[in-house]
């Protein structure tokens, strides 16, 4: 049984291990957000489409648990598809107790999470010496529904990459001004690393308002911190477009 991290959508970003185990499965268990190419990559495989997305109608984890027990315990070679990094705000660790409970063994290929990829977009290091001394991975959804100690999480000094939260963007943004200047450098990518992709950068204080030109309901990784700083200067130093003009 392996867990495969398909990355955050350019299907290029594959290792050549994720390559390996995808030509050699014999069942894909396909998470939502993975480009659905990547099933040219497991020619022999049977698809079963399990997606999970906030708001919409998702597959029951514990569902997806059991075929995937169902399928390993037949000696099938399963490959369970995730998109990023399979242990990061996957449920990964939920489906690795689960089957090692089975007494099916478990294979674990990692990938490029999204957050590396929208600083790979933005072209700034999420761990800049200068502006910070590390890098903290949080979820805006809590396992009670409550939301992240902001505070705590300001105080840290880290850029903070928010995954999971553009339902809740305005309660972030209010969350974090309570604790951190306003005009701390902020982003949004979404699809980062696919060619929809879309990404703003602001200040924290004008992140909602500029989150506003985005697709809506799309994903997106959230970004905060100095390490921005970078960013949010280049977009200000790139030149409007002219306006067309007007047929008077």
């Amino acid at each position: 049984m392996v867990l495969l991290s398909a990355g955050p959508g350019d299907l290029e970003l594959l290792t050549l291990k994720a390559v390996r185990a995808l030509e050699q499965a014999e069942v894909l268990l396909l998470d939502e957000l993975v480009d659905p190419a990547i099933v040219e990559l497991a020619p022999q495989a049977r698809v079963l489409r399990v997606g999970k997305r906030g708001g919409c109608r998702s597959t029951p984890q514990a569902f997806i648990c059991r075929l995937m027990r169902r399928y390993a315990l037949q000696g099938l070679r399963v490959v369970r598809v995730k998109g990023g990094d399979a242990l990061l705000f996957g449920r990964a660790g939920e489906e690795i107790a689960f089957l090692r409970e089975a007494g099916v063994p478990v294979r674990i290929v990692n990938g490029v999470s999204a957050a590396f990829a929208a600083a790979a977009s933005l072209g700034v290091s999420l761990t800049h010496r200068g502006h910070c001394h590390g890098l903290t991975f949080v979820t805006a959804h809590t396992a009670d529904h409550g939301e992240p100690d902001w505070e705590a999480l300001a105080r840290t000094g880290t850029t903070l990459a928010i995954y999971m939260g553009m339902g809740r963007l305005e309660s972030i943004c209010a969350g974090l001004r309570r604790h951190l200047r306003g005009d701390t450098p902020a982003a949004i990518v979404q699809a980062a690393s696919q060619r929809g992709e879309q990404r703003v950068v602001a200040t924290l204080d004008g992140l909602c308002a500029a989150a506003a030109t985005l697709p809506p309901g799309a994903p997106g990784v959230i970004l905060v911190g100095g390490s921005l700083a970078e960013a949010v200067a280049a977009d200000a130093a790139t030149p409007s477009l002219p306006q067309a003009a007007s047929c008077a």
